[in-house]
């Protein structure tokens, strides 16, 4: 908000591709590498958490990229 009400909004589309990319990798590398930490350790509690926590970031992010595909498709001026 600040670097477009500055003039700047190639910074903020920037910045918000590196954090939503952060964000993404975050979001699937978390449960993956602690389902790997789990399974080497034997911790059958730990692998089951960490096997909810990667589904549910798993739904979150598939639902997110099929709104913005949808939206993306969604021509100027019509309601998608």
């Amino acid at each position: 908000m600040i670097a477009t009400a500055l003039g700047v909004p190639e910074v903020r589309d920037e910045f918000g591709r590196v954090f939503g990319l952060a964000a993404l990798g975050s979001a699937v590398a978390a449960p993956a590498v602690g389902c790997v930490v789990a399974l080497v350790g034997s911790r059958r509690q730990a692998l089951r958490r960490f096997a909810v926590m990667g589904a549910v970031s798993g739904a979150l992010v598939l639902l997110l990229w099929v709104l913005l595909v949808l939206l993306a498709e969604c021509p100027d001026g019509h309601h998608c």
